[in-house]
């Protein structure tokens, strides 16, 4: 059952994020008939913007066609990412001043599609329509929309603060850095993984302690605290950057302490002897102190 459904909507979920990127197609086709002068047009023209409605309006009516119920919703989800993504990837190879905006939007779209994907691959069983993250939370959704206003504000306001490419390249290599590690942890980790704190432990579950386990207690949260921050970092907002990092830290903090209250009551002194020699990997993070 486990394994229909990874391999049901997991195709379902590659397929839709290929016609939402197929957006970047378009664009292509407009200059080569020479409607376009250069690509960024395709966003900023008119042209391209009913383009763009028109794309999202048949790929979504050819996707409700074809899936119903709870594929649908698997899909429209994927695609509008990989539509999201695709917008990153023309604005990225544009002409324009806002290239490490479409960084930005490649970065947030694939971290949430990979979350699904691999999610499918290594826990079916737990896979659904939260795994995307993309509703992980209100307060995850106001940090988002508050870095959108702080990098158009200051684009307009102090439009220099947006030109570094080298801080830009830096920050997006600590997202690239940061989801490499996180995919790795979850790979890793295999069915014992969860987007959820498990306060049970299940049959299978047991204790991880090779590979980037051997290196860091809690990779995954490591990964995301590290991509997080490296998003604000490719978008030189300092506002967002400074609260990103605070708001994360004390996140983790506490979603650190809350795992290993589980883990201890898992796998007792495994754990506790694990737990000494390797470090959780999060800045002045310890995790839950055995004397508490």
């Amino acid at each position: 059952m486990a394994g229909s459904k990874l391999v049901l909507e997991g195709r379902v979920s590659i397929f839709s994020f290929l016609c939402g990127l197929g957006v970047i197609i378009i664009p292509f086709v407009a200059a080569a008939a020479g409607h376009v002068d250069w690509i960024f047009d395709y966003l900023t023209g008119v042209n391209g913007k009913v383009a763009v409605i028109l794309h999202l309006t048949v790929i979504n009516g050819f996707l409700l066609l074809i899936y119903k119920g709870p594929l649908y919703k698997v899909a429209v989800r994927a695609c509008f990412l990989g539509f999201t993504c695709g917008c990153g990837l023309i604005i990225s190879f544009a002409e324009t001043t806002w290239t490490h905006f479409g960084w930005y939007m490649c970065s947030l779209s694939f971290f949430h599609y990979s979350e699904y994907l691999v999610t499918a691959i290594i826990n079916p069983r737990s896979l659904s329509l939260d795994s995307f993250l993309i509703n992980h939370s209100v307060e995850y959704t106001v940090a988002a929309v508050s870095s959108w206003l702080e990098f158009t504000l200051e684009k307009l306001l102090l439009p220099d603060l947006k030109q570094l490419p080298w801080l830009s390249l830096m920050g997006m290599l600590m997202v690239v850095g940061g989801e490499f590690l996180r995919k790795s942890a979850m790979l890793t980790a295999g069915s014992n993984f969860n987007h959820i704190v498990q306060n049970e432990k299940a049959q299978t579950h047991v204790l991880v302690t090779s590979g980037v386990y051997s290196l860091f207690r809690h990779p995954s949260y490591v990964g995301w605290f590290y991509w997080s921050i490296g998003t604000q970092v490719i978008l030189c907002n300092p506002v967002c950057l400074l609260g990103y990092t605070l708001a994360s830290w004390r996140f983790f903090r506490e979603r650190v302490e809350e795992e290993e209250i589980s883990l201890i009551h898992f796998f007792g002194e495994d754990y506790i002897e694990y737990k000494r020699k390797v470090p959780t990997g999060l800045p002045f993070i310890s995790g839950i102190r055995m004397g508490s």
